[in-house]
């Protein structure tokens, strides 16, 4: 059985971004890979700005396709919107579910994120099963 390309082919200029992305993570990114590092999340394997097609998702989960974007207030904006419901459209044809959280949410309300993205996977792997 092929492998499943976990980077959906993504240019190697995009595997140059995601780690200057790495490198500069914001407050909110480090206080939630704090809780997703090394499979504290049901035992997930999650990866930080990983290359997907033409962007890098902030975490990212290839076994159970899960995605999961934390934005910044730049996201607010109407041109910002649009950007990236294009994006999630792009990664949904691929079967990626995109989670996405604002930086207050993770700085402010940790816990009612950290029980979505429990119940996310949860659910994603019922369906796997």
């Amino acid at each position: 059985m092929k492998r499943r390309n976990m980077h959906l082919d993504a240019a190697p200029i995009i595997f140059k971004y995601a780690q200057q992305l790495r490198a500069n993570e914001t407050k909110a990114e480090k206080f939630l890979w704090w809780f997703l590092s090394s499979k504290q999340m049901e035992g997930v394997k999650f990866r930080r700005q990983h290359p997907l097609k033409k962007y890098a998702v902030d975490f990212y989960n290839d076994d159970l396709r899960l995605g999961i974007e934390v934005d910044g207030k730049y996201h607010e904006s109407e041109a910002q919107k649009i950007k990236d419901a294009k994006r999630e459209a792009v990664l949904e044809r691929y079967g990626i579910t995109l989670l996405r959280f604002t930086n207050e949410q993770v700085l402010q309300n940790i816990q009612f994120v950290l029980d979505e993205i429990r119940r996310i996977i949860r659910f994603i792997r019922e369906f796997q099963e």
